[in-house]
């Protein structure tokens, strides 16, 4: 079985007497989309600080290729990052920048061929401080993809994008991922993770919380059907709970059973259910219950 691309053991990180990061550990595999997910000062960020070698554990072991994510030569080529703000000098170009970070990151490209992927191509001349939010966060998906590198790491990849920009960045994505290419997210757009991410790790105070596919974690709390009823009603054959606007709420841990239930109870009253909805419990339900446990 081939080595993974990340290898995290027992990771402790400590600022002091704060203890960011305990006794971390899991694995991501070659070819894998993973999802780094957690609450406000999880630890999520100083776990992949350390992971990209920009800080250093205070005890725990981390490889990434197999080496330590401090030899800079043997993994930073293999590696793309996308920071949240990637702080590129305002005077130079688009063009200037992206060839700027191709030469620090030893990896071979053709500029014109990564600003075509992000729609850069006419602000090739363009200055950083021209830039709009948007442009500068395509900006820094474009030095990150530079090479096509084995491992890219994306921080907040869509904040400020609109909605063509990103699925255009989601699009790029795959065909990086058809090409062989690992990709560590991070992110508060839930809704993204549990579309693209194969397994994702939820951290906790400073641990995981959970960790498995979005089917894994989603089926730890009930599905939900939701329905609107006209009144007068007959009596409901399931248990509900009647919400603020109306709408009656099933929770159930047997979506397909609960929901024949429930319809051929409608067609056997002639009753319409209005704005039906049934599904399983999404993954910002997940993290919301995190706050509750």
């Amino acid at each position: 079985m081939s080595t993974p691309v990340i290898e995290v053991d027992r990771l402790n990180l400590k600022y002091g007497d704060f203890h960011a990061v305990k006794d971390l550990s899991f694995q991501v595999r070659a070819g894998e989309f993973y999802a780094l997910l957690g609450t406000n000062g999880a630890g999520k960020t100083s776990t992949l600080e350390t992971i990209e070698g920009h800080r250093t554990a205070t005890s725990g072991t981390v490889r990434v290729f197999g080496q330590s994510p401090r030899d800079r030569r043997a993994v930073r080529p293999r590696m793309g990052i996308m920071l949240q703000e990637s702080g590129f000098s305002p005077d130079l170009t688009v063009l200037e920048s992206v060839r700027l970070i191709g030469k620090l990151a030893q990896r071979v490209d053709r500029p014109e061929r990564v600003l075509g992927i992000v729609d850069l191509t006419r602000k090739a001349s363009t200055k950083v401080s021209q830039l709009s939010g948007g442009e500068k966060r395509r900006l820094d998906f474009a030095t990150a993809v530079y090479g096509a590198p084995e491992l890219i790491f994306l921080d907040e990849p869509t904040t400020g994008l609109d909605i063509q920009s990103r699925d255009d960045l989601w699009t790029a994505v795959e065909r990086l991922r058809e090409d062989g290419s690992t990709i560590v997210l991070t992110t508060h757009y839930l809704e993204e993770a549990q579309q693209h991410a194969d397994r994702i790790g939820l951290m906790h105070q400073g641990t995981f919380h959970q960790e498995g596919t979005v089917s894994e974690l989603t089926r730890t709390l009930p599905s939900v059907i939701s329905f609107s009823l006209p009144t007068p009603a007959p009596a409901l054959p399931l248990a509900a709970t009647r919400e603020g606007d109306g709408k009656f709420v099933i929770e159930t841990f047997g979506l397909q059973k609960d929901l024949f239930t429930l319809l051929a109870w409608a067609q056997d009253h002639a009753v319409e259910l209005h704005d039906l909805q049934a599904g399983p419990t999404r993954l910002d339900d997940v993290f919301r219950a995190i706050g509750n446990a």
